[in-house]
């Protein structure tokens, strides 16, 4: 096998409840040790993270009593990256009563997934959906809903039932008020401090557990140690490493990383996410990209011109000469086959010349039949602030004239490790949300992220820490401890390092060259020699930045050394996504190696191979990270080939 040779290690113990997979949460539910409410106020906890998952786990640990910390790097809370989900959640409410069930949901959570996943995991989390959506109804989401007053579904890729949960196209920000106003009763009622504009640089570990967090003040700089009984880390995705991804511009994966060269495991960090209706890219200015939602492959039929080099514009171009390859290729899914899938076939047609729009690497997204069947004021209800968002992009008519969409990297399945309690291999650090890499394997269903931030923090988490919390006495460090100064000194001397920075090239130039890189050799498609290109080129790519970057100098609002600080962090983790990519001599999810395709284009699983977890344990600065796997069983869904014809 091509990489680090693997080595047993106990931390990768899961601890997975035994019995049949649908009794395993329960049963944890009833063998954990509970802490008693008098008792709970003695305790302090951190949480790192303002979105969907930190915001509820912050919430329901203060309506329990526990103290908690809440940090953000956003002047508000309410201004976390989830509100960027538009689309939906998923729950097995089964409302419309075309078949869906826990077990569906469970069993295309894991096909989806590509069996990369946990199964214990998944169905925990398909159990949970039901109760998520009483949860959000509660709290006053304003979901759609039907004439008859019940709660309206619309369908997203990888499934045949209608199981989504929507608020019109604002679903992410809507579940977000719900969690933030949660989130602001604890904090009037004393039991939460939020801590605003205030960024994790650190993690305090003492004797191989976490106890404590360092942090920067994003206005006047001021660096500062926090300490409690557990820290818990909701801190997002690291899409960015791409520079040009869907993800907002200061998202980053620093926390994620400090933890990990503090000894937590990063585990299948080459599994991303490319989301096949963005808006393309327009030209070397942009900063971002631009996500539409998933939900408009409801209504709307994707399409190319059928012959190469037609540029005609799509008004013009006849239904004959259209080809619809999504049905054409998948007849029974259609144009809701999963991400992965709609994002390669997507390239397929562009590599082949019949691209639309600059660059030619753009695919149309056609509302016009239903349009005619539904009419226009039925499709503005369902997705008006979405077609306005398109229309102030592109200055385009999406009523009139078809989307041009593109794939783009959006979401991350990789993270740290975590076990079946959501507790990564360092005692006291809980990982939630997208910060872990627990549920969805190799891709991503749509509407499976706000699912899987809200199941860890309003019910998994309450549950799993305090089984934590209860076998440890609440014993704060003190802020001189020596756990605590080597980490602030460690802050600090990366700090002086980078506000040294006089060279020539900004930060961001560094981050759009790497991002370049890792969409070239790490993208949509990798190959061994692509790999080893990008790993040769990495590391110098970083010895130039620590040489030649020019950071602006001052020490209280200095978004240059922030984001040289997160960049810096990128340069490192690209390294890791790229030799797992090597790695991992197979095709699986959004993972598609070219040497190992069907004949047909399809990705290739290895079973025998690599049906295991792949979690990297950081040596230090030059070193070759080991890797530790976590052997995956499937006692309910049999890994099978994948197929959506």
């Amino acid at each position: 096998m091509t990489g680090p040779d693997a080595v047993a290690d106990p931390r990768l113990d899961a601890r997975i409840p035994t019995g049949p997979v649908a009794q395993k949460w329960e049963r944890r539910r009833d063998e954990a040790r509970l802490v008693s409410p008098t008792n709970r106020r003695r305790y302090r906890i951190l949480v790192v993270g303002s979105g969907l998952a930190g915001a509820s786990a912050a919430a329901s640990l203060g309506e329990l009593g526990y103290g908690v910390d809440v940090f953000t790097y956003h002047d508000s809370p309410r201004r976390a990256h989830s509100i960027a989900a538009q689309g939906g959640i998923n729950a097995a409410k089964d409302y419309r009563n075309d078949g869906d069930s826990v077990a569906r949901l469970f069993a295309d959570t894991v096909k989806g997934g590509d069996f990369r996943s946990r199964e214990a995991n998944v169905y925990r989390l398909a159990q949970l959906s039901v109760r998520i959506i009483d949860q959000c109804v509660a709290q006053g989401v304003p979901f759609a809903r039907e004439y008859g007053g019940t709660l309206a579904n619309r369908s997203f890729g990888g499934t045949q039932v209608s199981r989504t949960f929507y608020a019109r196209g604002q679903t992410g920000q809507q579940l977000l008020l719900g969690a933030y106003q949660a989130l602001l009763r604890q904090a009037a009622l004393g039991s939460v401090d939020v801590h605003p504009r205030t960024e994790m640089l650190d993690l305090v570990v003492e004797a191989g557990r976490a106890r404590g967090i360092v942090t920067r003040d994003l206005g006047d700089g001021r660096l500062r140690v926090w300490t409690g009984d557990a820290v818990v880390l909701a801190t997002g995705g690291y899409g960015n490493v791409y520079h040009l991804s869907t993800n907002a511009r200061n998202s980053n994966a620093t926390a994620i990383w400090r933890a990990h060269r503090r000894g937590a495991l990063f585990a299948n960090p080459c599994f991303t996410q490319i989301h096949p209706t963005c808006i393309p890219v327009a030209g070397a200015h942009q900063s971002k990209l631009t996500l539409m939602s998933e939900s408009l492959r409801n209504d709307g039929r994707i399409w190319v011109p059928a012959r190469p080099g037609d540029r005609r514009p799509p008004d013009q171009v006849p239904e004959g000469d259209r080809d619809y390859y999504l049905e054409r290729a998948y007849p029974a899914f259609g144009n809701l086959v999963p991400r992965d899938v709609a994002s390669r076939a997507a390239k397929r047609v562009c590599d082949e010349g019949r691209g639309v729009g600059p660059g030619g690497l753009g695919v149309y997204l056609d509302f016009r039949d239903s349009v005619e069947r539904l009419g226009v004021e039925t499709i503005r209800e369902r997705y008006g602030n979405l077609f306005d968002m398109y229309r102030r992009i592109t200055d385009e008519d999406p009523y009139r004239l078809p989307m041009r969409i593109y794939p783009a990297i959006h979401y991350t399945m990789g993270g740290l490790w975590v076990d079946y309690d959501l507790m990564s291999d360092l005692r006291g650090l809980f990982v939630l949300g997208e910060a872990n890499f627990s549920e969805h394997g190799a891709n991503r269903l749509g509407a499976s992220a706000l699912m899987q931030g809200l199941a860890d923090g309003y019910f998994v988490l309450p549950i799993t820490i305090g089984d934590f919390l209860a076998r440890h006495a609440p014993e704060s460090l003190a802020p001189d401890h020596p756990a605590c100064a080597e980490a602030r000194t460690d802050v600090e001397a990366r700090l002086d390092r980078l506000r040294s920075g006089r060279g020539s090239r900004t930060v961001d130039s560094f981050h759009r060259e790497l991002g370049r890189l890792m969409w070239d050799y790490c993208g949509m498609s990798r190959s061994a020699a692509g790999l080893r290109a990008a790993l040769e080129r990495i590391p110098a790519l970083r010895e130039e930045f620590w040489r030649d970057v020019r950071v602006a100098p001052g020490e209280r609002i200095n978004e240059s050394l922030a984001r040289a600080g997160r960049v810096a962090d990128f340069m490192e983790l690209a390294e890791l996504m790229c030799v797992d990519a090597l790695h991992r001599e197979e095709s699986c999810g959004g993972h598609f190696r070219v040497e190992h395709q069907s004949e047909d284009g399809e990705a290739l699983r290895d079973d025998e191979g690599f049906s295991y977890v792949a979690a990297w344990e950081w040596r230090g600065p030059g070193e070759a990270p080991v890797l530790h796997r976590e052997p995956l069983q499937f006692d309910r869904v049999k890994p099978a080939r994948r197929s959506y014809r």
